[in-house]
């Protein structure tokens, strides 16, 4: 889709050999295609909103965070393809081509950038440096102040807000997105690997793995299947998992078909057997101690305790 010059906007951050250019486009009923400029995206931090069913973006092997605000998306990252809600965020390390598909009434945010672009934001923020690489993939859930950030962000991007501003909303909105990734300290420390860096690199092979669960859950998936995303040999990534989750790849596979369970349970109007099999339980039986056993509740109640609120709230 061609953009007109008052939907596109351009800022200049920093004075620098390299400086990054902050962009604003806005989709609409139209497909944009990131790898269209390989050499304009290597100093392009774009800041993308999408909204209505037939908005599409075809992303390059970039760096991509991408924020559902209202409704659900689409994700297809490489082979694997997920729905997106808006209490979701999602971070891509640029492994793999992304493709967003927005669906009715949806509304949603990108920061697509080359990992230089990402870097120089982060140093910035960070006290100390962060080995490559700088954003590791994964499905964060998304509270109301990074929602906040997000849309504020948006709103400078799509506003030309002077340089100033703008620069402080995507450091602001970093920054929240770095106390999310956060969380991964712990394990990351449990990896093997004589530097932090070499640490980070073991476990962004162990969390495309984990991504790669959590798209295709419904799917008989193997230990064979999981060492070759992460590229191990099959002895070597299951003893890396275990001391790196401190649990078994099925667990957490186990543990991904639950969520989408309680996803179908809450969303649709499948029946609890239909709800079973499309998470990848073949046995409903199996399927019912371990959502009740994981939730403290049969998918049946849950359904119920649902639409006895969604009455009351008519």
């Amino acid at each position: 889709m061609q953009l007109s010059m008052d939907e596109t906007t351009t800022t200049d951050i920093w004075k620098r050999p390299r400086p990054v250019r902050l962009e604003f486009e806005k989709l609409a009923r139209g497909t944009i295609n990131q790898a269209a400029d390989r050499r304009h995206c290597e100093r392009s931090f774009r800041v993308l909103v999408g909204s209505g069913r037939d908005c599409v973006l075809h992303s390059a092997e970039l760096p991509i965070v991408l924020m559902p605000l209202r409704g659900r998306v689409k994700l297809t990252e490489g082979d694997s393809t997920r729905l997106l809600h808006g209490r979701q965020l999602f971070v891509s390390d640029g492994g793999q081509r992304v493709q967003i598909i927005g669906g009715n009434e949806s509304l949603w945010m990108a920061l697509a950038a080359p990992a230089g672009a990402w870097r120089q934001f982060v140093d910035v923020i960070s006290e100390q440096t962060i080995p490559a690489p700088v954003l590791l993939p994964a499905t964060h859930a998304a509270d109301r102040t990074i929602a906040r950030a997000a849309v504020r962000l948006a709103r400078e991007a799509r506003d030309h807000a002077g340089s100033g501003r703008l620069e402080g909303a995507v450091l602001r909105f970093v920054s929240l997105l770095l106390d999310l990734q956060s969380v991964f300290d712990p394990l990351i420390a449990r990896c093997p690997g004589r530097t932090l860096g070499q640490r980070r690199g073991v476990f962004l092979r162990l969390q495309r793995v984990c991504n790669y669960m959590e798209s295709n859950s419904d799917l008989d998936l193997g230990i064979a299947g999981f060492a070759r995303v992460a590229n191990y040999s099959p002895c070597h990534f299951l003893r890396t998992f275990n001391t790196v989750y401190g649990k078994t790849p099925h667990a957490v596979l186990i543990e991904q078909r639950l969520k989408r369970a309680l996803r179908l349970v809450n969303d649709t109007a499948l029946s609890i057997t239909e709800v079973a099999h499309a998470s990848g339980f073949e046995d409903r039986c199996a399927f019912s101690r371990s959502f009740k056993r994981r939730y403290g509740e049969t998918a049946s109640a849950v359904r119920e305790r649902r639409l006895a609120a969604a009455a009351v709230g008519e």
